[in-house]
């Protein structure tokens, strides 16, 4: 082939490879962009809790918010997006795509009218309730009644792996007390109490998940574990050393001795020291009490952070068989009663004893 020739032939190519490129950045540009710039008319698009991104692709396009749903497939992985959040959007032909999935990572958060809920780790189901009663304008006893509500219990266990039966002892205070993760969530307007308990429970399993093969057999187990380090401890470290202390008391027959489970047995607050008579009640919670040789209470106490469900299950192994807390959260091991005795009155002396 003559020179001339093969050079025109690779022109050629490269004004076709050029063109198919403009071409491919028009289109592009085109499907990303605004349906119709000048419609600013709001349309309300509920995603639910467990639908996928294709199903909120479709919805899009039916909507007529989107152009094309194979586009927007190309966007979300391109972008490496998998995190679009169910909630009740305020969409507008007038945004491009990437707006739109912009607001739908985001969540509710950003629509004007959405209600901020904060739900802290190491908090009860009673301050939650309030949290929801304030937020939501509803009786704080309506709320209450919900959360003790043992016929949704069961709808709840049967949607949920990490809900058992065990939630349902006539015992428990509360049933979903240490199911509910903490944390800042958004809710539409329009939410009730049990719209807040699913949104809860979802995140709840989410940290879960990756755990099933090993707490599935008893996961009420490492959650009563871990809301009790959530009180007891201060950080990932000694939380996990709090665990290996409460396995060794368990293995060897004696009492957890854990004050945190004696302050919830009479859902007391943690501001003040409690009787000698409270500490010797006998309560399935309180674990210095009679009769709780070798056991767990009967549930969780507060609503634990992942660190603590963390350190519940992956604790530090150790030979330590007591712990205590000064006032400026240090915690000190000791593996003999008279070691401990002696580590407390150190604490007194230096005033820095909690109370």
């Amino acid at each position: 082939m003559k020179k001339g020739k093969l050079g025109k032939i690779i022109l050629f190519l490269l004004i076709l490879i050029a063109l198919v490129s403009i071409g491919a950045g028009v289109a592009w540009s085109y499907l990303l962009s605004p349906v119709d710039s000048k419609d600013d008319t709001p349309i309300t698009v509920e995603i639910q809790n467990g639908t996928g991104s294709n199903q909120i692709g479709r919805v899009l396009k039916n909507k007529g918010l989107i152009r094309s749903t194979f586009m927007y497939k190309i966007y979300l992985k391109v972008n490496n997006i998998d995190d679009l959040k169910a909630s009740k959007y305020t969409l507008k032909k007038s945004m491009s795509m990437e707006e739109i999935i912009k607001l739908l990572q985001k969540g509710v958060a950003s629509n004007e009218n959405a209600i901020k809920m904060k739900f802290l780790d190491g908090y009860r189901i009673t301050d939650y309730a309030k949290v929801i009663s304030d937020s939501l304008n509803i009786e704080y006893d309506t709320v209450i009644s919900i959360m003790k509500d043992r016929e949704y219990m069961k709808e709840l266990i049967e949607k949920y792996w990490f809900l058992s039966e065990k939630i349902l002892d006539e015992s428990i205070y509360y049933p979903l007390e240490g199911y509910l993760a903490p944390e800042t969530y958004y809710f539409d307007e329009n939410s009730d109490t049990k719209t807040v308990i699913i949104r809860l429970l979802d995140q709840m399993k989410e940290i879960l998940d990756p755990y099933k093969e090993k707490i599935g057999s008893n996961p009420h187990y490492y959650l009563t574990m871990a809301s009790i380090v959530q009180l007891e401890g201060t950080n990932d470290e000694n939380r996990k050393m709090i665990v290996g202390v409460f396995e060794n008391r368990i293995e060897a027959g004696m009492n957890l001795g854990s004050d945190v489970t004696t302050y919830y047995a009479f859902q007391e607050s943690m501001d003040h020291d409690l009787t000698y008579e409270q500490f010797n009640t006998e309560n399935p919670y309180n674990t210095r009490g009679p009769n709780m040789i070798g056991k767990m209470p009967i549930g969780p106490i507060c609503n634990p952070n992942i660190s603590s469900i963390k350190a519940s299950i992956n604790p530090t192994d150790n030979d330590y068989f007591f712990f205590v807390a000064d006032k400026n959260g240090q915690i000190y091991f000791t593996k003999t009663n008279a070691e401990h005795n002696q580590k407390v009155q150190e604490i007194k002396d230096a005033g820095l004893w909690i109370f």
